[in-house]
């Protein structure tokens, strides 16, 4: 059992694959601990798969799976935390804008007696006011109509302990939203926090559309106002 399993999930990620796992090693290298990589090519259409397989060949601590089509990101983070091994583990997204190097302050925050450490975002570079915007007020929302404790300003870069991970598997959602299943799990949680970088390369795969998805997803899984709004109605 390897100490860290560092989950990815892979969309049209090619050009930030060799950096992204570059960096990872030195940050583990650093670390000296033993690790394992699990990354999900989410059905990426440009040569992200040829690109993990290629890494994957020059180094066996990587594991991959190749889904069948577009699941989206919750649905692969799902997947890479069931093939996860490691006593801790790290999910993090190859785009390269939450830094690699942060897994190091993240693990030993994890060492004081924590079950998970997230990042939470002290700023967000190189973003349009209107996804700053967007992104500010649907955490706001979030946290003023639901009952779980849903920590603002933070995504799904986060170390959680092997039992943070084994009930995540247990749980049936077939709409994952899990920054907040992980909130509603409970166990001692706090955040380290950071500044978020542009995109190193590429384009990013969540459109509006999907951002709007994913909010109904998180407000109609952990709140109940929107059924009694439609009822009252």
């Amino acid at each position: 059992m390897p100490e860290i399993s560092i989950v990815v999930p892979l969309y049209n990620e090619a050009a930030n694959l060799p950096l992204l796992y570059q960096r990872l090693n030195q940050v583990l290298s650093t670390m000296g601990v033993s690790c394992e990589y699990v990354w999900i090519n989410d059905g990426s259409k440009d040569n992200t798969m040829q690109v993990v397989r290629q890494l994957s060949a020059q180094d066996s601590r990587i594991k991959y799976l190749d889904l069948s089509r577009n699941f989206g990101h919750q649905i692969a983070v799902t997947a890479g935390l069931e093939h996860a091994t490691g006593k801790t583990v790290v999910v993090i997204d190859a785009d390269l804008q939450d830094p690699p190097e942060l897994i190091q302050d993240l693990h030993q925050k994890l060492q004081e007696g924590y079950a998970v450490v997230y990042a939470k975002r002290r700023s967000r570079k190189e973003e349009s006011w209107l996804k700053r915007f967007t992104a500010r007020s649907f955490y706001r929302i979030l946290k003023f109509i639901t009952n779980v404790e849903i920590p603002v300003d933070t995504g799904d870069y986060r170390i959680m302990d092997r039992k943070v991970v084994e009930v995540l598997k247990r749980m049936p959602e077939h709409h994952r939203f899990l920054r907040g299943q992980i909130a509603w799990i409970g166990f001692d949680q706090t955040f380290v926090e950071y500044d978020r970088e542009q995109r190193q390369a590429g384009e990013t795969g969540y459109t509006y559309r999907k951002m709007l998805h994913f909010a109904l997803d998180g407000i109609t899984a952990f709140s109940d106002v929107p059924l009694k709004v439609v009822t009252y109605f």
